[in-house]
């Protein structure tokens, strides 16, 4: 048994496997590295021309068009036959499409998307309560950085069945400030003030105009709209300089942001509640009269 397996061995690997062997080994190192250098080159070249994403789902085909390639040539070199091989893999594919309807669902997602351009590569992107930096576009999901650092996928089926909002989409954005002032408080001078902090501000932009929109009264005040518009960029200098301004100003000019409070009302004919002053002298008397009994 022992010289019938070192027979065997022996008969195995013969001078004519060895070189099919190394011809294989040979088309797949080449061949990866060729592969790898073309999607790279055409990756470089149309990213100046082209979108992010289409550029990177390019680079992308090119590459597994040339690993199929490879495949191809390996199956070939082993002398399995084309024919027979695309017939099994058409019985496995039908099986395996009907457990995979999800995932073909979100590539035929991923082609509306990257038709459609709702967003890019390196966009700022909100997605139900998940809000982040769009770091790859694939055709079956987008992967997102958080700005906690966190890693997010999200399937393309999700994305196209949600409301999506691209918070960079446009250059310029606008921050929209809710305050709340006292009824007492001048309306017009709580106007120049705003006026004057939002353009003496270095983030904020003289076009468009800021606006200063009274929405309503409030339980304890009145209600006011104060908006910037800002290159989205600046969003995180103009929102903590703005605010800071603003609670300082105010408490210079001695502008009241009330709490809210409420006012009881027994009926029509209501009236004040009564209020009765005891002097000290007569609480301790009615106390020392108690500690007799």
């Amino acid at each position: 048994m022992k010289e019938s397996g070192l027979f065997d061995f022996a008969n195995f690997f013969t001078p004519e496997r060895l070189k099919i062997a190394f011809q294989i080994g040979v088309v797949i190192f080449v061949g990866l590295i060729t592969v790898k250098i073309i999607s790279t080159v055409v990756w470089r070249i149309t990213r100046k021309r082209l979108s992010p994403q289409t550029s990177m789902i390019l680079r992308k085909g090119i590459f597994y068009f040339g690993v199929a390639i490879i495949s191809v040539n390996v199956l070939h070199q082993l002398g399995i036959s084309l024919a027979a091989l695309l017939g099994a893999a058409g019985i496995i594919g039908i099986a395996i499409g009907f457990a995979s309807q999800t995932s073909m669902s979100n590539l035929i997602s991923g082609l509306f998307l990257i038709s459609e351009k709702p967003f890019s590569i390196g966009d700022i992107i909100r997605v139900g309560d998940t809000v982040g930096i769009v770091m790859s576009i694939d055709l079956l999901s987008i992967k997102i950085r958080k700005f906690d650092n966190q890693f997010v996928r999200i399937p393309n089926q999700t994305l196209i069945n949600t409301e999506l909002t691209n918070i960079t989409r446009f250059p310029i954005r606008r921050m929209d400030i809710n305050l709340r002032v006292s009824f007492k408080e001048d309306l017009k001078r709580v106007h120049n003030i705003l006026m004057e902090l939002a353009n003496a501000n270095p983030y904020s932009l003289d076009e468009p105009e800021p606006l200063f929109i009274i929405t309503g009264f409030g339980e304890s005040g009145i209600e006011i709209l104060f908006a910037i518009w800002f290159e989205k960029s600046d969003f995180l200098n103009l929102k903590n300089s703005i605010m800071m301004e603003i609670q300082k100003r105010f408490d210079a000019e001695r502008i009241e942001i009330p709490f809210p409070h409420r006012t009881l009302y027994s009926g029509v004919n209501t009236e004040p509640f009564p209020v009765k002053i005891v002097e000290k002298k007569s609480r301790e008397k009615d106390k020392n009269t108690l500690l007799k009994f």
